[in-house]
């Protein structure tokens, strides 16, 4: 099963507020809300106008996003392109295709 080295990132987030503040700030609005998983800051997703978290990746480089929306539980991997899933046993698996 494939896996990369960015998953655990060692680091504790507040959980998400629900407003994309860059999009706030410009007056704009967005689809879904995306959660670094490296300095806790939310942004939207690529189905918004701005695509905010893309652009927070490609800035900072940190590698983990979770989706901030009420009742989704996942986890991105930018770099290795890797979906994570919540997994039967606890914890998270990479979604097979």
């Amino acid at each position: 099963m494939p896996s990369c080295e960015h998953f655990d990132t060692g680091v504790e987030v507040d959980p998400p507020p629900n407003v994309c503040w860059t999009c706030v700030s410009m007056g704009s609005t967005w689809v879904h809300l995306r959660q670094c998983l490296n300095c806790g800051q939310t942004r939207c997703c690529d189905n918004s106008p701005n695509r905010h978290a893309t652009a927070h990746y490609h800035e900072t480089h940190h590698p983990m996003i979770r989706s901030a929306q009420p009742d989704e539980d996942w986890r991105w991997c930018y770099p290795d392109q890797l979906l994570y899933i919540p997994a039967e046993a606890g914890g998270y698996e990479v979604a097979e295709d």
